[in-house]
């Protein structure tokens, strides 16, 4: 009976199970895998809202793209050479792309242009005349605001 006692103990493994363990860290992995890329999805960012501290007179030589609440482009320069203001002219949809090509074709390190659209005009708009001043050669594109009216505080209150 002793003999067959001690093959049994010889029969024990002191191997560690690490299914449990493989498992737990496969589910972990899942976890992270989902939750890593929503966490990083997307760029979040807070907008200025046009309280513009100093207010920046308009120079010569630069270039401004209106859009109307129609949609309708207007091209505004004032000539470098003669510094003469000439406000702004309707551009058609077509012309846009040329019109934006002549204007930075002579430029070479100067290449911004300035932008200012309707307030409640769709962001598509916007969108698709930044994509057409893109590739008529634009690098920087800035944005014209109006300054933010600050509320009159009653006097003596």
């Amino acid at each position: 009976m002793a003999l067959s006692a001690a093959s049994s103990r010889a029969a024990v493994s002191a191997d560690i199970n690490v299914t449990p363990m493989i498992d737990v860290m496969l589910v972990l992995l899942i976890i992270f895998m989902i939750v890593t890329p929503a966490i990083t999805a997307g760029f979040q960012a807070t907008l200025p809202r046009a309280s513009n501290p100093e207010a920046r007179e308009e120079e010569e030589g630069e270039i401004r793209l209106g859009i109307d609440i129609d949609g309708k482009f207007y091209i505004d320069i004032t000539s470098p050479r003669t510094g003469q203001y000439t406000g702004p002219k309707y551009v058609n949809d077509a012309d846009l792309p040329v019109v934006l090509q002549q204007q930075y074709a002579a430029r070479s390190s100067d290449r911004i242009m300035y932008l200012k659209a309707d307030q409640n005009l769709e962001f598509a708009r916007v969108q698709q005349a930044i994509e057409i001043a893109r590739k008529a050669g634009v690098r920087v594109v800035g944005t014209i605001t109006e300054q933010e009216r600050q509320a009159r505080q009653p006097e003596g209150g």
